[in-house]
């Protein structure tokens, strides 16, 4: 588990890549193809800017990613796919590369789209983009698969020592492009990019996502988070965005300022209910514990339950996974 541990921090690593390092595993990995070393290496730095270092390059070659990449990945899990067995080769991958696999695909999806976003702004001009993309090596976001072939053989050794030194990279027959690592990288707890207060992911020249809790966001939406109001939530009509305000407000703050009223009272609580045009309603209920605090005080709840819960009471309860004529709790806490 511990290599596990490992390449997730080559997967989020930040920082100016070790370019010696990196380039000597290219030259590893073109030698293990049987392919000579390419005479060229050229940094780039971002993913962005490599696809447009790889546009200007002349005289290349074709793309060598078959070779490098793709071949021996494939001749290796064969290797240890007829050496495990089906069962064991499972075990392996669960082990080890779906720890990682969800959120670093996850996350050079969201790297594609934002470097197709930037470099084409018309759909037409997509395609030329998207196959440039194709020829990439995804140096650290290829941890995951790499971890489940770490300490089985030295066949993927250069690309391993490429993946923990630097990012994306385009081999082809006489030159090579490698991008440096993001200088700045925040996620949720669920992996995802997530930042309140800039980009989520950035590069040192600039190429940068925005996220909120996963979901992508202009960088002019965040700025304006910090001095929304109930108003400005309602007027916005990107269902989406609004979503995103409501969480980053606080619904029980926007039911406050907002002036509404409870839908539903009973002896569990209030039901509130947030009608947003063009989505399904937001309908919380709010429980205040029995328990006191410390301090004496009793600290209230709400419980965001399904836009269909007509009382306070299905809604307490469908918290439990029950509903409301089977819930009835001997002492409320």
């Amino acid at each position: 588990m511990q290599h596990v541990n490992s390449w997730r921090d080559v997967a989020a690593a930040t920082g100016a890549a070790d370019r010696a390092a990196a380039e000597e595993g290219v030259r590893r990995a073109y030698r293990t193809a049987g392919l000579a070393e390419p005479e060229r290496i050229v940094w780039a730095a971002s993913p962005r800017a490599a696809v447009e270092a790889v546009g200007k390059l002349a005289d290349t070659g074709r793309s060598v990613r078959e070779e490098v990449r793709t071949r021996p990945w494939a001749e290796e899990r064969r290797r240890m796919y007829d050496e495990l067995g089906p069962a064991g080769w499972s075990a392996l991958w669960s082990a080890t590369g779906a720890q990682l696999w969800e959120t670093t695909a996850a996350l050079a999806g969201r790297i594609r789209t934002g470097v197709v976003a930037d470099l084409a702004p018309k759909p037409e001009d997509e395609g030329a983009v998207r196959l440039v993309l194709l020829d990439a090596v995804l140096g650290q976001h290829d941890a995951a698969w790499l971890a489940a072939f770490d300490g089985r053989g030295d066949r993927l050794t250069g690309l391993a020592e490429v993946a923990r030194n630097a990012g994306w990279w385009w081999p082809y027959e006489r030159a090579v492009v490698i991008s440096e690592r993001p200088d700045v990288l925040h996620r949720d707890e669920a992996g995802r990019l997530d930042h309140g207060a800039g980009p989520a992911l950035a590069y040192g020249d600039g190429f940068a996502l925005y996220a909120w809790r996963g979901m992508p966001v202009p960088a002019a939406f965040l700025a304006e988070l910090a001095s929304l109001t109930p108003q400005r939530i309602r007027e916005e009509e990107n269902a989406e965005l609004r979503r995103v305000m409501l969480e980053y407000y606080g619904y029980d703050r926007y039911l406050t300022e907002s002036g509404a009223e409870p839908v539903h009272r009973d002896e569990t609580g209030l039901l509130w209910r947030i009608a947003l045009e063009g989505d399904e309603d937001v309908v919380m209920v709010e429980v205040v514990n029995s328990t006191p605090e410390p301090d004496g005080t009793h600290r209230t709840y709400w419980l965001r339950v399904p836009p269909t819960t007509r009382t306070a009471k299905d809604g307490v309860a469908w918290t439990f996974g029950l509903d409301g004529a089977a819930y009835a709790p001997v002492r409320q806490t």
